[in-house]
């Protein structure tokens, strides 16, 4: 038996058959103002990192170029910087690692006079004179000192060497072997003052420490002495029963001197990174 389509249902297919339906696609979501600004934002964010590091590059740059003229300024501070900033006033402690060594609250040396000479002969004696003359002494600036106690003097000096670290070396270690035979640093008296007697032949000991650094060439030298005029030597009684030298007593005045050629090596160094003012 045949089926026919009923004449109600032609063209059109009868309930069932044929696919089922599409499913219904979501719309799609409508822009968001939100994602828009934020884009907008990390565009701009962008551009200021970029800005701040190149900024960060200039300002690094401007940094490296102020530490080398900072550091060439050593070369030529001598004679640069006013003299009474070469030998400050007073020197001793710090408050903190960033601080100078030139505050009074912490001094530990007093300046009594500085010097007009400034020639290497006149400034240094014996072999350690000549042995700077060789090496190619510029210049000695010297001043004179007294600790607040008003018992020791100390005579610092600034030797102005050519640039070449072997030279400073030289000279170091030449003052080394020398040291216990004379001063070679030659006493300032200062008239008026508690040093108004210092003189050569009070001085009882010495010492001398190059400065550190390439665009440093300079020596401290110092010598100290008693303000009352007693040089250092045998100790009496049981103070030199175990000293077969005489140098206890020297080797005191010589610690002394090395903690002021210290005290200026460091002021030094300060003025250098400071620069120009």
């Amino acid at each position: 038996m045949s089926h026919s389509i009923p004449p109600a249902n032609q063209g059109q297919m009868p309930p069932g058959w044929g696919p089922p339906p599409a499913a219904a696609q979501p719309a799609p979501p409508a822009r968001s103002g939100g994602r828009s600004a934020g884009g907008v934002v990390l565009c701009v964010l962008g551009a200021l990192l970029l800005l701040g590091g190149s900024a960060l590059a200039a300002h690094a740059y401007s940094n490296s170029r102020q530490t080398i003229a900072n550091a060439r300024y050593g070369l030529t501070l001598w004679k640069d910087e006013p003299v009474d900033r070469l030998f400050p006033k007073t020197i001793g402690g710090r408050a903190d690692m960033l601080s100078g060594a030139t505050d009074p609250k912490y001094a530990m040396w007093e300046r009594l006079g500085i010097s007009a000479e400034t020639s290497c002969a006149k400034a240094l004696d014996g072999s350690i004179g000549k042995t700077a003359k060789r090496l190619g002494c510029k210049a000695v600036l010297r001043a004179t000192y007294v600790d607040p106690t008003v018992n020791t003097l100390a005579t610092v000096a600034l030797v102005v060497l050519p640039p070449e670290e072997s030279r400073r070396v030289e000279l170091m270690e030449f003052f080394e072997d020398h040291q216990n035979e004379e001063p070679g640093v030659r006493a300032l008296p200062v008239p008026g003052t508690a040093a108004a007697n210092w003189s050569d032949a009070r001085r009882s000991a010495a010492d001398l420490t190059p400065t550190d650094g390439e665009y440093l060439p300079y020596a401290l030298a110092v010598t100290t002495g008693s303000v009352d005029g007693r040089v250092a030597g045998w100790l009496p009684g049981k103070w030199g029963e175990d000293d077969d030298t005489g140098l206890f007593d020297r080797k005191a005045m010589a610690g002394t001197a090395h903690d002021v050629a210290r005290l200026f090596e460091g002021h030094i160094d300060d003025l250098r990174l400071e620069g120009v003012k």
